[in-house]
């Protein structure tokens, strides 16, 4: 019966987009079929079977209209044959009632404006819903939240025959997209772009048209990252049908449009995507390129071509085939920052496709770094030269905004970036902003590019499944970067488990099948010994809060643990590895002489600590790839009084929320640039501060 309501209504839905018809949403009897059980994991909670009438409303359900494209597309910019309109700004906004989740499908709120049908307030996109008000149900929320706004088509669009797009950089969790009443798109996962062909659901010229967006946070254990709905059964200590969202991982689970919403066009004929793989060998640099396209009904003998310039937008290279190898003599390669003078360099690509009569049908350019890399048992190397990773781990997190995302915060981040010496961080823990990652590539800062699947605590095929797909997609939208040198499957998976072993054998395949450029890494969490996702990985980043979650307070205890713990991950795999995450929080303004947990002077005595044991670690014979503290700035996190506590979130970073220095960013300043120079920096570190008496 279910395969019948779902295909009955896939049809439903394909027909009314096609006629341009007033509606199409999800049937009251899809709503209420298939709805998912949790494990508990407390007395007062429970499994709610599908017959307990008292909770039939308050069930997350999983089942979305069908998506029209498997990823995002290639991100808008105008050409000479495209063009893009922003729709960024304040919507209107409402929240689906707890208790009623799916009263926004069953009254059809997207078939006309949410102001017509009840109670609405401003909301800014993008951003996080979550902080933007005083309203802590509003923060709290989980369930189906309602965005909707107008917009005007451009009338050369429509009078051209264009194709008309819409892309939403973001939505966390899950969403669904209308235009004019229309189901036109649905998608599941955050933290990757949102695609939607609407040329057939947009009103004439001249007519206001609407874009209506349901949003879901609710996590489950199929959705990646993962988390559970548990549900409260004694009704002497909770209301009746009452449940929360419960998740492991140690960050706020910000909702809603995060990132930029955009509306473009394209020519019916269109470049669907490019490919490009480089190369450096001696003085020539070799390009590797594919252009794909998608060639409009009726529509043959269209050609290929690609033109390759440099920083001044000069021609260096030119190739008319839709798929080849173009060399560029004296090449200035990619660099990361503090690697070379110039660091960050960037060609442009510009793929073209044309008639048969030589007149140009689409025009696309990639920004591309030539850059050489390579990997193996003694480490990473980049144009030829050992890679030594010294950076960090950050989030997408800010006051008010939460995640969304914010050109000015995108700026002073890597300014800190660069001011302590950084050279890389990793997207933990998610894929970031197409808008950070075009900086990074600018900047010269590398990048280990992170999927969302944090804190994996199950891994059966239904999972692997959708985690593979999700790493389809981050390949597909970021394969081209320069800045891109790794690829992270998870982070502290529980890699323990007997079903870890064939999961991420079968994630990492499916990976290296869309991206065999880049070595794949996961930050682990286990002993070496009990771990079981390190065989399939190419190198071994592991998580190490040595002296902060274990052997607490004894800092003494840090340079032995963490020589002893690497050399021994290196000797069983003979892999390069490293430490993504090591650090301790600090209450900004806290001090406490001799250093004691939560001071700022005990997070610099633990970064000390650590120093000494890289430092250790470099002189041996292990290939030690790098060092990555954790964190870059601190950031929210769920409320939670247990062990270890988050007083108005993780304090770990070494800047404060707002982007101010705690002391330990000197120290690691000073650090950082003396390991990209090779000798002692200035004394502005203080470096009379010692680890130990």
């Amino acid at each position: 019966m279910k395969s019948f309501v779902v295909a009955f209504f896939c049809l439903v839905c394909q027909l009314k987009y096609l006629c341009n018809g007033v509606e199409a949403s999800y049937s009251s009897v899809l709503l209420n079929v298939e709805y998912e059980t949790f494990p508990i994991s407390r007395g007062d909670e429970t499994r709610i079977s599908r017959e307990d009438a008292r909770f039939h409303n308050t069930r997350p359900y999983k089942e979305l209209p069908p998506a029209q494209f498997t990823w995002g597309g290639l991100y808008p910019r105008d050409t000479a044959t495209r063009e893009v309109k922003s729709l960024d700004g304040i919507w209107n906004f409402r929240l689906s009632p707890k208790d009623d989740p799916d009263k926004g499908f069953r009254e059809e709120w997207y078939s006309a404006p949410l102001a017509s049908s009840g109670n609405v307030i401003a909301m800014a996109v993008p951003s996080s819903y979550n902080d933007v008000t005083q309203d802590k149900d509003l923060r709290d929320h989980v369930g189906w939240a309602w965005y909707d706004t107008f917009f005007m088509t451009p009338r050369r669009w429509l009078e051209d025959g264009e194709r008309v797009l819409v892309r939403l950089g973001s939505v966390h969790y899950s969403c669904v997209v209308y235009v004019n009443g229309v189901a036109v798109t649905a998608h599941e996962g955050g933290h990757l772009p949102v695609l939607a062909d609407v040329t057939l659901a947009v009103k004439p010229a001249g007519q206001a048209n609407l874009l209506t967006v349901a949003v879901n946070n609710v996590l489950t254990n199929e959705t990646i990252p993962q988390g559970e709905i548990q549900y409260k059964t004694d009704e002497t200590m909770y209301p009746p049908g009452y449940f929360i969202q419960q998740y492991d991982f140690d960050f706020f689970n910000y909702a809603g449009i995060h990132r930029p919403v955009l509306l473009y066009s394209t020519p019916q004929s269109y470049i669907d995507d490019i490919t490009v793989v480089t190369d450096a060998t001696g003085t020539t640099g070799v390009l590797n390129f594919t252009v794909d396209y998608v060639a409009a009904a009726g529509v043959t003998d269209l050609s290929c071509s690609v033109d390759v310039f440099d920083a001044n937008m000069s021609s260096v290279a030119h190739a008319d085939a839709c798929q080849g190898t173009v060399t560029i003599s004296n090449p200035q390669l990619w660099w990361p920052y503090l690697m070379n003078p110039k660091p960050g360099y960037l060609y442009t690509l510009r793929g073209s496709i044309k008639a048969a009569d030589g007149s140009l049908v689409d025009q696309y350019p990639v920004k591309v770094g030539l850059r050489a890399l390579s990997w193996g048992a003694t480490g990473i190397s980049l144009n030829g030269k050992p890679l030594y990773i010294h950076g960090c781990g950050k989030h997408e997190d800010s006051d008010i905004r939460g995640k969304g995302f914010d050109p000015a915060l995108v700026v002073k981040d890597f300014s800190l970036l660069k001011w302590l010496g950084a050279n890389a961080f990793r997207t933990s823990h998610y894929p970031y902003a197409e808008e950070i990652m075009d900086q990074a590539d600018a900047e010269g800062i590398m990048v280990i590019d992170e999927s969302p699947a944090v804190n994996l605590k199950t891994f059966d095929e239904t999972l692997a499944s959708r985690h593979s797909e999700v790493m389809r997609e981050l390949v597909r939208r970021d394969k081209n970067r320069p800045a891109v040198i790794s690829w992270s499957l998870a982070n502290e998976p529980r890699s323990y488990q007997a079903e870890a072993a064939s999961y991420f054998a079968n994630v990492s395949a499916a990976t290296r099948a869309a991206d065999g450029t880049r070595p794949l890494t996961a930050a682990i969490i286990v002993p070496y010994k009990e771990d079981l996702a390190a065989p399939s990985l190419d190198v071994i980043w592991v998580n190490r809060y040595y002296s902060w979650y274990t052997d607490t307070g004894h800092l003494e205890l840090i340079q032995q643990q963490v020589v002893t713990d690497l050399t021994r991950w290196y000797n069983k795999y003979n892999k390069p590895v490293g430490i993504s995450e090591y650090g301790a929080d600090a209450l900004p303004g806290l001090h406490m002489d001799p250093a004691y947990t939560w001071s700022e002077e005990y997070q610099m005595q633990l970064f000390l600590a650590n120093f000494a044991a890289f430092d250790e670690l470099r002189g041996s014979s292990v290939a030690f790839m790098g060092e990555m503290f954790w964190n870059f700035a601190d950031f929210m996190t769920k409320q939670d009084t247990t062990a270890p506590g988050r007083p108005g979130g993780n304090k770990k970073g070494v800047f404060t929320r707002s982007r101010q220095p705690k002391p330990t960013s000197f120290l690691i300043r000073d650090r950082y640039l003396s390991l990209a120079s090779g000798k002692q920096s200035p004394q502005e570190s203080c470096r009379w501060f010692k680890s130990t008496p």
